[in-house]
């Protein structure tokens, strides 16, 4: 049997390659990339990114043990650093050949315990400091504590120390992320050369490869966003090709008369005779219900088809009255990064929310 699935998310490796060599080619040729493949890849497939990418870069970056467990039961072998892993799995997080994030205190000493406790010895990890995005790490007032932690073991060791920039693409922000950087950088000099051997330093995410590479590119560089294929900039943008289409079809074609209502609650109401055509994708898809009544629109036969009424579950209806097509045509519901740019700025949202919001009943498929 072919295909049932006939929403499929087609997910375009060469474009991924072509926006990594995007972004390599901004930075010295010994600077590193550490991939990040968290939530499913954001939302496109992380096994598949990551089999496709495990040559070419240093790293993988995932949020939680699960998904980076999902990437090494697929066969990865390169390391993979978990952003945000919790006391409890720091057993299994060795087990799997996970490196942690450690940002905390409480974390550093529950780490050597579980590498004692696993009889390992100079398991990698890597520290995390804040510099004012206030989110997780530790502070300068910390390295006496790490330093008499890590010393005084043989268990783990400081694979890399890192932080990250709170306003990377916003330029009116530049005085506070110069300030982050000479922060870490103050960090580093303090730390690093106290410690038994030397670890690697990391703070860009993608916009920050584009606004301070100069400033701030170290060892290694994080790449998010941008291998996906939008930069939180036009111009930038508009270099990068498009990982992610969304698409579907045309289920059936209905005439709705003058007066007749289409939908839940009868949320759109026909001002004259109108062509809808239904959509089986919905918002247990990851089509908020935010892009009815007219705020989201779907591509068919090039055309922009509005979304009539409510967003349901599984389907949506759209206005083809204008529109030359018939039941089986392709629809594009995200065609691609203008598109989905576009869909994010009218429902007051960014393209990686977007993007992770595509359910995992949604086929993926590489090309």
């Amino acid at each position: 049997m072919g295909n049932s699935h006939v929403t499929v998310l087609e997910i375009n490796l060469n474009a991924i390659e072509h926006n990594l060599n995007v972004f390599k080619s901004r930075l010295l040729p010994e600077t590193k990339v550490l991939a990040v493949v968290k939530a499913f890849g954001y939302g496109s497939s992380s096994v598949e990114i990551a089999k496709f990418l495990e040559s070419k870069v240093a790293y993988f970056a995932v949020a939680y043990l699960d998904e980076g467990v999902a990437l090494r039961e697929a066969g990865i072998k390169t390391p993979i650093l978990v952003l945000h892993p919790q006391k409890i799995n720091l057993e299994e997080i060795i087990k799997s050949c996970l490196e942690p994030n450690i940002y905390s205190v409480t974390l550093l000493k529950a780490v050597i315990e579980a590498a004692k406790n696993l009889k390992v010895q100079n398991y990698p990890i890597h520290i995390k400091f804040n510099t004012g995005l206030n989110r997780l790490g530790f502070t300068k007032k910390d390295i006496p504590e790490i330093l008499s932690l890590v010393k005084n073991q043989q268990e783990i060791r400081v694979a890399s120390v890192f932080s990250h920039i709170a306003a990377s693409e916003d330029l009116n922000e530049k005085e506070f992320t110069l300030q982050q950087i000479n922060t870490f950088k103050e960090i580093s000099t303090q730390l690093i050369p106290q410690l038994p051997t030397k670890p690697f330093r990391h703070m860009l995410n993608t916009s920050g490869i584009i606004n301070y590479a100069e400033e701030a590119q170290f060892e290694l560089v994080r790449l998010g966003i941008g291998l996906y294929g939008f930069a939180n900039d036009e111009a930038e943008t508009a270099k990068l090709q498009n990982v992610i289409t969304l698409k579907s079809v045309i289920s059936q074609i209905q005439t709705v008369e003058k007066g007749e209502t289409v939908g839940y609650n009868r949320a759109f109401k026909a001002a004259e005779t109108v062509k809808t055509a239904t959509i089986p994708i919905g918002h247990a898809d990851g089509i908020s219900r935010q892009f009815g009544n007219g705020v989201g629109y779907v591509y068919i036969n090039n055309k922009q088809a509005p979304i009539v009424g409510n967003v349901c579950m599984d389907m949506i209806m759209v206005n083809v009255t204008d529109i030359n097509c018939q039941e089986g045509d392709e629809v594009l519901i995200f065609k691609d990064q203008m598109h989905i740019e576009d869909l994010a700025k009218r429902t007051n949202t960014i393209p990686y929310e977007l993007l992770t919001a595509i359910s995992q009943r949604v086929k993926r498929t590489v090309k």
